[in-house]
């Protein structure tokens, strides 16, 4: 029986990856990547879709980085098309159409740290390490970390990183923006049921549409993107969701999304 990378779990419409190769520390190889395309072709499809949440198997790491000893040996076409590989499943998760949320519980390097800037958001615990070490092994990162690390953090501090190739601790993450909060590992497990809570308690296609208008603005001039909020915000008063959020608030009762 093949062994299962990534470990599924639903709650309401939250769902929980939790990428599994602890032995290896949860490094990327063809096979985890392979299999979480495979998930993603199924979250695609739901409607009933909240919010999904990543983490990595045990306390030590989130994601160790890609599997190099899978790499090794590939030619540049080979390397090319896993390269390929990875960034297109990368994408797919970061352009889910709900929030997306990274559960850093330890080591978060290289691939690893790339899959963690695909996410809405990163919440660390306080023994995580983040870093892209790659040029230490005589590469550069190659699923999207030169693209998305100066997006998140500014292209002084994303060169820094990736030509020295030093590694971070969570508090330094968290000033320079990578991530949103440094926790303990208990406090991580507790903000994780508590975004479970809240999340689920929000108008599910709201929330939606807010990722949308952040995604979507992001790559228009002001105007453009302003329009497009508008656009949205009207839209939210076609459906249900919006007459029975308001009409709770008013009758001061917890809405029923």
């Amino acid at each position: 029986m093949s062994e299962t990378l990534i470990e599924v779990a639903d709650n309401a419409g939250i769902v929980r990856l939790t990428i599994s190769r602890p032995k290896a520390l949860n490094a990327l190889n063809s096979a985890v990547i392979s299999e979480l395309a495979g998930v993603l072709d199924q979250l695609e499809q739901r409607d009933d879709l909240r919010a999904v949440l990543i983490t990595g198997a045990g306390e030590k790491s989130f994601v160790a980085g890609a599997d190099i000893a899978e790499m090794r040996d590939k030619t540049p076409e080979q390397a090319r098309a896993f390269a390929g590989q990875a960034l297109k499943t990368i994408k797919r998760l970061e352009t889910l159409p709900v929030p997306v949320v990274a559960l850093v519980n330890g080591f978060c390097l290289g691939g690893g740290c790339e899959l963690a800037l695909a996410c809405d958001w990163a919440v660390a615990s306080d023994n995580a390490i983040f870093g892209q070490p790659e040029v230490l092994l005589g590469v550069i990162p190659g699923f999207g970390g030169t693209q998305r690390l100066p997006r998140r953090v500014g292209p002084a501090m994303a060169i820094d990183l990736v030509t020295t190739g030093r590694k971070i601790d969570a508090q330094e993450a968290l000033r320079i923006g990578l991530v949103n909060r440094v926790m303990s590992q208990d406090e991580l497990e507790a903000y994780a049921e508590e975004l479970t809570k809240q999340l689920g308690g929000n108008g599910p296609e709201a929330v939606r549409g807010a990722k949308q208008a952040v995604h979507d603005g992001l790559d228009q001039d002001l105007d453009s993107a302003l329009a497009l909020e508008t656009s949205l915000f009207a839209l939210c008063f076609a459906g249900e969701e919006q007459r029975e959020g308001m009409s709770a608030f008013v009758e001061k009762r917890k809405p029923n999304f």
